[in-house]
Order: C-alpha cells, then sequence, then structure tokens
C-alpha cells in the first residue's frame, strides 16, 4: 500500500481555493483542475476529497445524482493529473462547521450513532456514494467521514453504540465497493480524553488501515513551544500510539492530517516545523502516507471561520506556493531520491493499555509523564511504544 517506490505516500486534503466546501453548491469543474494542477506540481500522489453530505442526500429518500456527477468528474480532473483519490463520506464536520441534513434535525431531531432510522438513510447513502466512486480506477480508500466523533455530543452515543456504527457502514462500503480500502477517521480525544464515547480500539482495529490526525493546538504546542521536540514529534507519537494499540503488528498508520495552525506555528517557522515534522516521521515502518491540511486557504471573504482555519493552506486563493508548500515538496523530493531506511529504535512501555483502560487515556496525552519521557527518548532516535 506504499507507493510503488516503497516510499510513504504524499498527499493534501483538498480545500477548494474558490468558495471552499461551498463550491459544491456550484461545481466548477475547470476551477478544481487548476487547484489540481497547484498539487500535482508539488509532486503530491493523492488528494482526500469531501463531498457534503446534507447536499447529496437532502432528503432520506433522496440521492441526488447531478451532486455524485460532480464528484465522479472531481475524481476524474484528479487522475488528469496523476492523482489517487480518498473520498470521506459524512460531512459531519468540516472546519469548524457541522452540516447535517434537516431530516436528523429540528423536531426529526435524533443521534447519528444511535438512531435506527439515521442508520438506515446512512447506509443508502453510503452504499450510493461508495459504489458510484469506485467505479473510478483511481479512488483506493473511502472513509466514513472526517471527524465524525465532532458530532458528539450534539449526537449522543455511547463507546459501544460508537463502535457497532461505525462497524456496520465500514461492512456497508466494503460491499459497495470491494476493491477500495474502508477507513474510519477520528480526531485525536479519542486517544487523550478519559471519557470520551470514541476509543483508541476504534481507531485500530475498525477499517482496514489506522488513521491519526495530528494538530498541535491540542496543548502539545504549549508543552514546548512551535519548534519544541513535543511539538515536531506530536505526528510520530501518534502514529506510535496506533501502532503499539493495534492487534495486528503490520497494520499501517496514516497520518491523514497535520497541518501549520496559526498561532501555534507562527507564520515565518511554518517551513520549518513542515520540513522537520515530516523528516521525523517519515522514517517510522508503520507510516502509510502523509496528507497535508490542507491544499489551498479559505477566502477572508467567508465569514465565520476560527482564524487559524483560513490560512492553513500549501497555496494561496490565488495559487501562490506558500514556504510551507515549498517544503513540503522538497521533502517529498529527498524521501524519493533517497527512500525510507528505518533506523535502530529502543523502546517505552505505556502506563496504560489503552485497549482495556480506556478511561486512563489522559496518562498518555500530550504533557502527560509519559509522553514527556517518550519525548526525552526521542530525541536520541526512534522510540517505539508497547503496551503493558
Amino acid at each position: 500500500m506504499l507507493s510503488e517506490t516503497g516510499t510513504p505516500r504524499f498527499g493534501a486534503n483538498y480545500v477548494p481555493s474558490s468558495g471552499w466546501f461551498y463550491s459544491w453548491l456550484d461545481y466548477d469543474g475547470a476551477a478544481v483542475r487548476r487547484d489540481f494542477a497547484d498539487l500535482a506540481g508539488l509532486g503530491l500522489d493523492h488528494v482526500r476529497v469531501f463531498p457534503v453530505w446534507p447536499w447529496i442526500q437532502p432528503n432520506r429518500a433522496i440521492i441526488r445524482e447531478r451532486a455524485i456527477e460532480d464528484l465522479l468528474d472531481l475524481i476524474d480532473a484528479a487522475a488528469e493529473h496523476g492523482l489517487g483519490v480518498a473520498v470521506d463520506l459524512i460531512q459531519g464536520h468540516l472546519s469548524s462547521f457541522d452540516f447535517l441534513p434537516s431530516w436528523v434535525l429540528t423536531w426529526h431531531r435524533s443521534s447519528l450513532f444511535e438512531s435506527d432510522t439515521v442508520r438506515a438513510g446512512l447506509t443508502a447513502y453510503v452504499e450510493t456514494v461508495a459504489r458510484a466512486v469506485a467505479s473510478r480506477p483511481n479512488v483506493f480508500a473511502i472513509t466514513l467521514g472526517n471527524e465524525v466523533n465532532n458530532l458528539w455530543p450534539d449526537s449522543s452515543t455511547t463507546p459501544e453504540s460508537s463502535t457497532s456504527w461505525a462497524r456496520e457502514l465500514l461492512v456497508a462500503v466494503k460491499k459497495a465497493a470491494p476493491g477500495v480500502l474502508a477507513l474510519h477517521s477520528v480526531f485525536d480525544d479519542a486517544w487523550y480524553k478519559p471519557d470520551h464515547p470514541f476509543r483508541p480500539v476504534d481507531v485500530v482495529d475498525l477499517g482496514e488501515l489506522s488513521t491519526v490526525h495530528s494538530w498541535v493546538f491540542n496543548g502539545v504546542s504549549r508543552v514546548d513551544g512551535p519548534l519544541g521536540p513535543a511539538t515536531l514529534t506530536h505526528a510520530d507519537y501518534l502514529v506510535e500510539l496506533a501502532a503499539a494499540t493495534s492487534l495486528d503488528p503490520a497494520r499501517p498508520v496514516w497520518l491523514q492530517e497535520i497541518g501549520v495552525p496559526g498561532p501555534d506555528i507562527p507564520v515565518d517557522l511554518q517551513a520549518e516545523f513542515t520540513r522537520r515534522t515530516v523528516e521525523l516521521v517519515v522514517h517510522n515502518p508503520a507510516l502509510w502516507g502523509v496528507t497535508w491540511w490542507s491544499s489551498h486557504d479559505i477566502d477572508r471573504r467567508l465569514l465565520d471561520f476560527p482564524d487559524r482555519e483560513y490560512d492553513l493552506g500549501l497555496f494561496t486563493v490565488d495559487h501562490q506556493r506558500k514556504p510551507a508548500a515549498q517544503a513540503l515538496a522538497d521533502v517529498i523530493a529527498e524521501v524519493r531520491s533517497a527512500g525510507v531506511s528505518p533506523p535502530q529504535a529502543t523502546t517505552l512501555t505505556s502506563p496504560v493499555n489503552l485497549r482495556t483502560e480506556p478511561q486512563r487515556r489522559a496518562e498518555i496525552a500530550p504533557g502527560s509523564e509519559f509522553h514527556l519521557s517518550w519525548v526525552a527518548a526521542r530525541a536520541e532516535g526512534p522510540v517505539r511504544i508497547a503496551l503493558p
């Protein structure tokens, strides 16, 4: 599942340069192709794309063919630029906004994770879109949704409901798209928050590889600053946690999101953060690939986003390559030229069995005694994590 050269894959989470994800409402294939030309020029090999659920299924009985046709054209545009595509289905949550269809809101208000009616509608949606996108040979993965655990607590759930919800929908994906990777995606509260109803085992047992999202605004940047060792190695730490928690020692880990959020990473340090973070994680033997968040900035004429969301792109809205983009392109070229060679590693045993003791997750969170011990050891070289 690595690239043809045996090195990790590199891609970007696609945020359209014109109109953000609202552009799905007035799809412009030419604009998409211009964006993908930007990304191909960096040496990227894939994009992760985000159709918006309520705009495809505005009523439980309606799945809009026009919306699916637009998604297929976007996938074809990626192929024209040599890019593979991973499709996320349940959006769900994007850049601090939640998008839910009216048939789960107002007097219909239901939990996405616990309502049988919503599950039935979601299953129909998942099967239809998965079957359609699997018709394109450059589609290699389908993820249930972008950080679906952000939809809790507004949608109530329990650990048991969360797991069964994801498992059932993954079965639907695999039935509709048997040749495509079926994946589950959550943000890192699943790793660090003791009472969170999505658990580490959801990441490493569900789907065909593990996905992690490394965001340093979760507290790690406060440990030692934008270029401190805890901040620079957070992505590697999450990859290690996922690798250690899986029962399958060969299960790959996809660093599905990582970026340079301000003010945690100041603009003048973003290129160095990008280069050093990727260099520190890229030789990890568990790593499947790195997918940057995001491809393009958000136009500041669009209102009400958290300030950090506007400038996360590798490119500006007018297609100017930013310093972080150049740093990423340079690292990609170096990795593809020299290859990866996992060096000898030491091992540190976690105080917590994340499979059986999720209520103790805070003991391995950023700034915890174990995390700081791992960071100190990581300064001397790679450090594997073992569960007790």
